[in-house]
């Protein structure tokens, strides 16, 4: 093997441990349970696959809790590249976010039995890097001129707050914009515009 190139079989290792949190994720949303056979299934790979990557039920899901919460960081700079500001906030909002508290919904309960039983702890820096998230998404508003420059990210994540009452079921895209542009306008500086 030369330097700086993958063996195939960690490659092969990673792409099953993102497909088993992705179907997790998927199977946490829809349903709010972990079964390691339909989990295993949906990602293509054995049931001992599952296993090997997550020994119990409570680490799979502090595993998808840390995916979700990590991929919601991580978007902010490439939306912000590929969109103006106010675009930015606006599709991580409804695109992001609400698809995060769709999925948090059924991952709720699992949370809590995961860590009340023993099986670990939630990070803390989940809620700090959102609310760093946040912050990123605000500086760069504020630098365009598009929000006042007085918001705190702490009251805008309280404002996105209603994203939990969206309806999985119903239509929360729609719902998610329009709580979005609620949110967005009590936000706009006063000399931003305001539609």
């Amino acid at each position: 093997m030369t330097t700086g190139s993958v063996n195939p079989r960690r490659a092969d290792t990673r792409r099953n441990h993102e497909r088993i949190l992705i179907a997790a994720a998927a199977s946490l949303a829809a349903t709010g349970e972990v079964s390691f056979n339909a989990i295993a299934k949906q990602a293509e790979v054995g049931v001992g696959t599952v296993y090997r990557h997550f020994p119990t039920p409570e680490a799979l899901i502090l595993a998808v809790y840390q995916r979700e919460v990590r991929h919601l960081v991580e978007v902010v700079p490439d939306l912000l590249e590929a969109h103006p500001p106010e675009q930015a906030f606006r599709v991580w909002t409804t695109d992001h976010l609400a698809h995060y508290m769709m999925t948090k919904r059924g991952l709720a309960n699992a949370l809590r039995a995961a860590t009340t039983s023993g099986g670990g702890e939630l990070p803390v820096s989940a809620y700090e890097s959102m609310k760093g998230a946040v912050g990123t998404l605000l500086k760069a508003n504020v630098e365009a001129g598009t929000v006042r420059a007085d918001l705190d990210p702490e009251t805008v994540m309280r404002g996105l707050g209603g994203l939990l009452y969206l309806d999985a079921s119903g239509e929360w895209r729609s719902h998610a914009a329009a709580l979005a542009d609620l949110l967005w306008r009590g936000m706009c500086s006063r000399d931003g515009d305001q539609t």
